[in-house]
C-alpha cells in the first residue's frame, strides 16, 4: 500500500465510488458481500488498492495546503518539481491564530510587529505526492490557496 487506507467515514462518503471501483473489477454488491464474509484479506485488498487511487488521484490535484496552530501558520503551494513554503509566526503569546477573532485581527493587522514571516523553495527530495501526503498526515489540510496567494504577495 502506499498511503494509507481511507477511513471509515471517507468510505462511506465515496460509497457510489467504490462501487464503480468495485464493478470495474466485476465486482458486485451480492458478491461484494460474499468476499466480505468468505474472504476478509481479499475484501481489505481492494479497499487498499481502491485507497491508493483516490489518495493519487487527490495528491495528484493538490496544489496548496495549510496548517494553523496557536502561534504558527504553514502555507504550502505545491508545484509539479518544487514546493514553495511561507511561515508566519506570531510573536504574541497572548493570541492565538486558532482563535476567530485574534485571527480577524491579524488579518487586517498583517504588518504589525508581533508577526513574523518567513519564505523557502524546496526541491522535493521524494516523489511529489508522497511529500504532500506526508505533509496531510502531520495536520496540513488542503485548501484553495487564499492565504498562501494573500501573503505571497505581501513578503514578495
Amino acid at each position: 500500500m502506499k498511503y494509507r487506507q481511507l477511513t471509515k467515514e471517507q468510505f462511506l462518503e465515496l460509497h457510489d465510488e467504490f462501487a464503480k471501483f468495485l464493478a470495474t473489477q466485476q465486482i458486485d454488491a451480492t458478491e461484494w458481500r460474499t468476499i466480505k464474509e468468505a474472504n476478509p484479506k481479499m475484501a481489505e485488498e481492494e479497499m487498499n488498492i481502491f485507497s491508493d487511487v483516490v489518495w493519487e488521484d487527490v495528491l495528484t490535484k493538490a496544489t496548496y495546503l495549510e496548517h494553523i496552530s496557536k502561534n504558527d501558520i504553514n502555507l504550502f503551494k505545491c508545484n509539479s518539481k518544487e514546493i514553495i513554503r511561507i511561515y508566519i509566526k506570531w510573536n504574541d503569546n497572548s493570541k492565538s491564530f486558532l482563535n476567530t477573532t485574534d485571527f480577524n485581527w491579524f488579518l487586517k493587522n498583517p504588518l504589525d510587529d508581533s508577526i513574523e514571516y518567513f519564505k523557502a523553495v524546496k526541491k522535493y527530495t521524494n516523489e511529489r505526492n508522497q511529500e504532500i501526503f506526508q505533509l496531510i498526515e502531520m495536520g496540513s489540510q488542503l485548501s484553495k490557496g487564499e492565504l498562501f496567494q494573500t501573503f505571497s504577495k505581501l513578503i514578495l
